[in-house]
């Protein structure tokens, strides 16, 4: 997923970081001195390996940890930092758990755009989406190519587009920052886990 713009230059601290991990940082970084991003965080706690694309996290979830991360300011970025343990084992394997995800970010845009008709046939698709899915066995290679090709396609840009909504909101640090929360949180739901709140996966 590209990117969407930061909000504001960060100028990074290592206060409030949880001791081992490397100092919270906006985009892609080559090394942890240099510094890692949520899902960077989450990859190297999940793998030991510098990546932001982890496989214990779902593709759809990371996308959203990767905006957020680089659209919020260094105080809300270092408030997050303690859902890298939770991000790196969150990964639903029901089929309806995309459509229900990007939902939720829709449904987050429509209250800050609530006359925007795009936004709304949005949320009508992914609520579709995810009651036809709800019950769905796994399936072969071909329904993981079809869920795949779904993600990569009307999926992501339904999620990018409520994202740039959210981004551009008077008051985005908040409102991402609360939805990446309640994401983490609903992934542990829907794979029956625990809710999130240790303190201190995902395919492109």
């Amino acid at each position: 997923m590209t990117a969407l713009p930061g909000r504001r230059t960060s100028v990074e601290s290592s206060a409030g970081v949880p001791a081992g991990l490397p100092v919270p940082g906006r985009f892609a970084h080559l090394h942890p001195d240099d510094g890692a991003c949520l899902m960077e965080t989450a990859g190297l706690l999940a793998t030991g390996r510098l990546t932001d694309s982890p496989a214990g996290t779902h593709p759809a979830l990371a996308a959203l940890a990767r905006v957020v991360n680089d659209s919020v300011g260094d105080d809300a970025r270092h408030a997050l930092w303690p859902l890298a343990a939770d991000l790196a084992d969150a990964r639903p394997a029901g089929r309806d758990y995309p459509p229900l995800l990007i939902g939720t970010v829709v449904d987050a845009a429509r209250r800050v755009r609530p006359a925007s008709r795009r936004l709304a046939r949005c949320g009508r698709a992914c609520r579709w989406r995810a009651e036809r899915l709800a019950d769905a066995p796994p399936g072969g290679p071909a329904v993981r190519i079809a869920d795949l090709l779904w993600w990569r396609g009307p999926g992501r840009r339904r999620l990018e587009r409520a994202l740039r909504v959210l981004c551009a909101a008077p008051e985005a640090d908040r409102l991402l920052s609360l939805l990446l929360r309640q994401a983490v949180a609903q992934a542990r739901e829907h794979a029956g886990g625990p809710a999130p709140g240790r303190e201190v996966h995902c395919n492109r």
